[in-house]
């Protein structure tokens, strides 16, 4: 169950459009440092960013506008004054890729950090960036920030700034809904008071996503996130639109916005303009001796359409009738192993590269995806309970869920619930490995830790944070404490360890070669802008048991 019904926010004020395509926001330097000079035309309008990082190079980016293509230099340097140059170069700017540059650096020495920036040819620089390399050889500890589901209309990026400000990680990591494609007046119904959104309508066109990034971009705590760590970062649903998967989605129509791959193209491409990404679907990243982090493609490569259980139960008449259904899709088309979710090149990459991972010494194998992979149905009495008291639009959602968990089936399709088979396949890949499985999960907007089991026996744990700003459940299960609601999910779910269902954050990950532990950050609001925390839940597994430890 995933939030989908729009919250009542005060309507924010307008963001002139040319203030985002011209670089309408205050810039920051390392140390908040203003803005360079603009280069002609327009300038660099939307900081700096990296990411792909590895033993010797990372990935810069920054973007420039002017009259015409843009030749840029950049430096990376060993210091923040660019006394000690460590690689450089030049990237273009060019309107074919919305005036935005890359460029990787190479030569770089492995675990360290670094600075880089960008020079226009009259002279005017970008911020200053921070970013390091992955290192070498033995690693005593990786601290990963971990974010998921920003939805800008629902409220500031607090947990951005916070991590920002907090500053304990070595690189971040986005497991997807870096930003939303719904108008203005949709999830959420009225944007919160100073916030706004361009363009205003839904992006189905290439200059709707561009300028959909571009407002994004213009938030001050994202942009600062930005410039201070090096991202690995993958979509999920939203950068294109929602629950896409490789032929289609349920928030595209036809009839009114054209043909689904020319809209999922467009949206690919402006998030790789856009981002610090390479033009590679899927990733690893070797983190020395401690750890390989994969990053995985979970929805337009391959992802085979997911069940609709408002298909499946329409025009049933009653619980019985609703059941029998259900009974009969889980033992037949359920199960089917030729539904997917990674494609058979992305199975066959990552069950080598987990062998790979492991005969190299390397202890934790860790998953960088968006859906969560822990079994998960609705605890039946307790929604049948709920049911009675909701709105009409929800009511008929809530009995569905019921009627599915008493026919043994889960309730959110769109998650590795929806493909059972290929979760089993993942999961035994690992087994077969040997694996110590992390799986950093993002999506449901909710907070979870997960223990995942294939063939009876412990397959790895799960890290599932919750959302930088979008609602979660206690958005609309208004009726029932957060706390009972998630002993309730806990105590139905053997895999379920822990929940938390009512705050938004983030999750700060650590390995050591001993241990990996999460600790889930709850931001005490998003209403207005704050760093201060409402509390921080802890869990960790010890190396070799791929179970959390007791207590």
């Amino acid at each position: 169950m995933i939030p989908t019904e729009p919250q009542d926010r005060a309507r924010g004020h307008a963001l002139d459009r040319r203030q985002l395509l011209k670089g309408g926001m205050i810039g920051m330097g390392l140390a908040a440092a203003p803005l360079g000079a603009q280069a002609p035309g327009g300038g660099f309008t939307h900081g700096v960013a990296s990411g792909e990082p590895g033993q010797n190079t990372v990935l810069l980016w920054t973007r420039c506008v002017g009259e015409a293509e843009i030749a840029l230099e950049w430096q990376v340097a060993e210091d923040e004054n660019f006394t000690r140059i460590a690689s450089e170069g030049f990237a273009k700017a060019s309107p074919a890729r919305d005036w935005c540059a890359k460029a990787v650096a190479e030569g770089l020495a492995p675990g360290q950090w670094y600075y880089y920036r960008f020079i226009a040819p009259d002279g005017s620089m970008s911020d200053v960036g921070r970013t390091r390399t992955l290192p070498d050889g033995p690693v005593a500890r990786w601290r990963m920030a971990v974010f998921s589901c920003a939805n800008l209309g629902f409220g500031w990026f607090n947990a951005y700034a916070h991590a920002a400000e907090a500053g304990d990680f070595d690189m971040v990591v986005h497991t997807g809904d870096y930003l939303y494609e719904y108008p203005e007046g949709t999830y959420p119904d009225r944007m919160m008071d100073g916030r706004r959104l361009w363009p205003d309508h839904e992006t189905v066109t290439l200059a709707d996503y561009r300028l959909r990034h571009a407002a994004y971009r213009a938030d001050p705590d994202l942009r600062r996130l930005h410039q201070l760590w090096p991202m690995a970062m993958g979509w999920d649903d939203h950068e294109s639109t929602n629950d896409s998967y490789a032929d289609g989605a349920e928030n595209h129509q036809p009839d009114t916005e054209g043909d689904w791959q020319v809209r999922k193209g467009a949206a690919m491409r402006a998030y790789r303009e856009w981002l610090p990404v390479s033009d590679e679907p899927w990733a690893r990243y070797e983190i020395g001796e401690l750890a390989t982090l994969f990053r995985l493609e979970t929805r337009l490569t391959a992802r085979s359409q997911p069940p609709s259980l408002a298909e499946l139960l329409k025009g049933a008449a009653g619980r019985d009738e609703m059941i029998a259904r259900l009974t009969a899709f889980r033992e037949g088309a359920y199960a089917d192993p030729a539904r997917t979710v990674l494609g058979d090149a992305q199975e066959l990459w990552l069950a080598d590269g987990l062998k790979s991972s492991r005969r190299s010494g390397r202890t934790w194998q860790v998953l960088a995806q968006q859906v969560v992979m822990g079994r998960f149905a609705s605890p039946a009495e307790l929604v049948e309970g709920l049911a009675g008291e909701a709105p009409d639009w929800l009511r008929g959602r809530l009995l569905a869920a019921a009627a599915a968990s008493r026919a043994g089936l889960p309730a959110n399709m769109d998650a590795w619930d929806g493909y059972p088979a290929a979760r089993e396949r993942l999961l035994a890949a690992a087994r077969e490995a040997d694996a110590n499985l992390v799986t950093l999960t993002g999506d449901t907007h909710n907070a979870w830790a997960f223990q995942l089991e294939h063939a009876g026996e412990a397959a790895g744990i799960e890290f599932a944070g919750q959302s930088v700003t979008s609602p979660g459940f206690e958005s609309y299960l208004t009726t029932i404490a957060p706390a009972d609601l998630s002993k309730a999910m806990v105590s139905d779910n053997p895999q379920l360890s822990w929940a938390e269902t009512s705050r938004r954050g983030y999750m700060a990950v650590e390995l050591t070669p001993t241990r990996a532990s999460c600790e889930w950050r709850m931001m005490a609001g998003v209403r207005e802008r704050s760093t201060r925390l409402a509390g921080s839940h802890s869990m960790a597994s010890m190396a070799g048991s791929n179970r959390f430890d007791a207590g």
